[in-house]
């Protein structure tokens, strides 16, 4: 962890839902943050989150300066984003004037450009929005990470196979995840998110042997989107002939991993961290 992380004593986090905030909160505490501001957003956020920090405001979706004021108030310069945000909420939200202005500004609208601008809308006020990732290294596998039921020669061609179709499509901005079978791509991840992707592909796939695999996009920003696999991811797959679920080494948070590589192994479901340098291997290797 670097010394500009190991000096930061107060953090805000903006918390979206599922449990990524509170595993933001237990590895800052870990890691000597003293004063944790979080910002709540209705509908998304765990009520329960408020427990573990030291102050918790609500805002809705779209209220922009007051999720900024709740930070510059309670004098926190530094903060970060954890959660997800449901892409419906994205399109139904009714900002304030200050969001309005930002999203105006946007030529396009994607999760980058959007949350790219709320970090440049903080900065104007003096709050920095930093990536969460030093923090969270303990939960984010590096390579050869395998857990569950073993890889077969079929599962992981079509894990490296993914892999490259994931990468290709999210330099396009059109998302992260891809279900693919015996070479050839069942779904593709766009706005409605993850999980959806993961129904789509299954349906296709004959209810057998599809292989899920997520990656982060080329020059990701760690501050705005850490891909995540966690016990929903599993429980999606859960009776849908999902074989296999791969992500990439060192850029994918494995969530409740004791928890997770249980339930894998109980469904017979393969786990598994890939690399670029995965992709450069010849069979020989």
């Amino acid at each position: 962890m670097s010394e500009q992380i190991e000096s930061i004593k107060q953090l805000g986090i903006l918390a979206g839902n599922r449990n990524l905030p509170f595993v933001v909160v237990e590895q800052a505490r870990k890691a000597g943050v003293e004063k944790i501001v979080a910002v709540g957003f209705v509908g998304e956020t765990d009520p329960a989150l408020a427990n573990l920090v030291d102050d918790f405001v609500w805002i809705k979706v779209g209220q922009l300066n007051k999720m900024i004021r709740a930070l510059t108030d309670r004098g926190i310069r530094q903060c970060v984003m954890a959660g997800q945000i449901a892409p419906s909420n994205l399109y139904q939200v009714r900002p304030d004037l200050r969001g309005i202005m930002t999203l105006m500004r946007l030529k396009k609208r994607n999760a980058h450009t959007i949350f790219g601008a709320i970090g440049e809308e903080l900065a104007k006020d003096g709050v920095t929005l930093i990536s969460a990732v030093p923090w969270l290294t303990p939960v984010m596998p590096g390579e050869n990470f395998h857990a569950g039921a073993k890889v077969s020669s079929q599962t992981r061609d079509d894990a490296l196979y993914g892999f490259e179709i994931a990468k290709a499509i999210s330099k396009l901005e059109i998302g992260q995840t891809v279900v693919v079978k015996e070479g050839t791509t069942l779904a593709v991840e766009g706005w409605e998110g993850t999980d959806a992707c993961i129904a789509r592909g299954a349906e296709l796939s004959g209810g057998k042997g599809a292989v899920v695999v997520k990656v982060a996009r080329l020059n990701h920003d760690m501050r705005f989107d850490i891909p995540c696999v966690g016990l929903k991811t599993i429980e999606n797959c859960r009776g849908k002939g999902i074989c296999a679920v791969a992500f990439e080494a060192h850029k994918t948070l494995l969530l409740d991993q004791p928890d997770v590589c249980a339930l894998a192994k109980k469904l017979g479901i393969s786990l598994m961290s890939l690399s670029e340098a995965d992709l450069r291997k010849t069979p020989e290797n």
